[in-house]
């Protein structure tokens, strides 16, 4: 299939030239991204500890991601158009992971003048989404069967985190193609990729290819305002605000030691999918230090003007679950945004089906799953905790 198949190590020459072969393109623009794929390529060949199956996603995925660059480009230069397209006064959420804002994106998402980036169309983005065909393009049906394949792998993934050709994608599946996305430590157990990624690579050049990647979306079904999300973000808010410097910020809030067993307990089942060897114990040992990191930069971000105090709102989980609409008017209002009856009224509705599934947390994990000592935790995550005002909670 490509360089790796049958205990070959992963090149990334040879990846590209499995993505020229499908898509007959070979400009890959700006050349920042080999770096990331490099470090990552050769992170996967090691401390991944890759089964079959993980070898030949790592493969899908990555031609995947070079192949839509190369064609997003492609489109680009025959459609110079394209890159005259303004984003102005984004709103991107930026909480922590198993913060809430999961169904928070997917409920702002409702609005008809909040234009997400969906599923399908951020998987397979060529040609741009037209708006007559938006809700019947025949990529929704391939993306959907996509969708529903990690269930048959892991049974039980999507009521961790749904899925959904139709939903809101996060951001960091268009920073991925720049190779530079939280979404690979996401997936895999790669330290080296991760500790390069927080603390080593600029992510200018992300940003810029976030900003292409939206415009080339909004080129032919544009909305009135863009509508973002990644817990993502949190490591990189500097270089998010230089790329949108008039973003209007949510950020949610929860105890991050409950922050932690969560997505802790997230990422290792995900993980399992590409290996045999994903523990809750494993993940926990690098997320604990991941969230604080991201928790200190966010009180930075402010401190330091970062994020401008008139752009920004913040969410507190606790209150957000206990009457979402509510929290939603006071986002709408402290962002100078109108939150109309239609609006509300589809969100109402989208809420009655999809419940999600309440931060998680007493069935499918606890705390003690993770190895990890809650009280240092909670000493370290302590300055966060009171910058904010966030309340602690029950460890479970």
């Amino acid at each position: 299939m490509t360089a790796s198949t049958g205990g070959q190590r992963f090149e990334v020459d040879a990846l590209l030239a499995t993505a020229m072969a499908a898509t007959g393109r070979d400009d890959m623009g700006e050349p920042a991204w080999r770096e990331g794929l490099e470090r990552l390529l050769d992170d996967l060949e090691g401390s991944a500890r890759l089964n079959e199956l993980g070898r030949t996603i790592v493969e899908t995925e990555v031609a995947g991601y070079l192949g839509n660059r190369m064609e997003i480009l492609a489109w680009r230069r025959d459609h110079p158009e394209v890159a005259e397209g303004a984003v102005t006064r984004p709103i991107v959420i930026v909480g922590q992971p198993r913060t809430g804002t999961t169904i928070l994106y997917d409920l702002l998402a409702q609005d008809p003048a909040n234009r997400a980036p969906l599923t399908w169309e951020v998987d397979s983005p060529c040609p741009p989404p037209e708006s007559a065909t938006y809700d019947t393009d025949p990529r929704i049906d391939e993306a959907e069967a996509i969708a529903a394949m990690p269930d048959l792998i892991i049974p039980g993934f999507t009521d961790f985190h749904p899925l959904g050709a139709r939903l809101a994608q996060e951001c960091v599946r268009m920073t991925g193609g720049d190779f530079r996305s939280m979404i690979f430590p996401t997936q895999y157990d790669v330290p080296e990729y991760n500790r390069w990624l927080l603390h080593e690579a600029d992510m200018s050049s992300a940003y810029r290819w976030h900003h292409i990647y939206l415009q080339h979306l909004q080129s032919r079904h544009a909305g009135d305002r863009w509508l973002l999300k990644s817990p993502g973000h949190m490591w990189s808010l500097g270089a998010l605000l230089d790329e949108y410097p008039d973003a209007l910020i949510v950020q949610t809030h929860r105890d991050p030691v409950r922050v932690i067993a969560s997505i802790s307990a997230l990422v290792a089942l995900l993980r399992s999918m590409a290996s045999d060897h994903s523990t809750i114990a494993r993940a926990a040992e690098q997320y604990a230090e991941d969230i604080l990191i991201g928790l200190e930069r966010s009180i930075d971000a402010r401190r330091d003007g970062t994020i401008p105090a008139e752009q920004v709102v913040d969410v507190q989980f606790h209150e957000f679950l206990a009457d979402p609409f509510s929290t939603i008017a006071t986002i709408y209002d402290a962002l100078g945004l109108e939150f109309t009856t239609e609006a509300e009224g589809r969100m109402r509705a989208f809420l009655d089906t999809h419940p999600g599934d309440g931060g998680g947390g007493g069935t499918r994990y606890s705390f003690a799953d993770t190895g990890l000592d809650a009280g240092e935790l909670r000493k370290r995550g302590l300055s966060y905790q009171e910058f904010f005002d966030v309340p602690s909670e029950p460890i479970l």
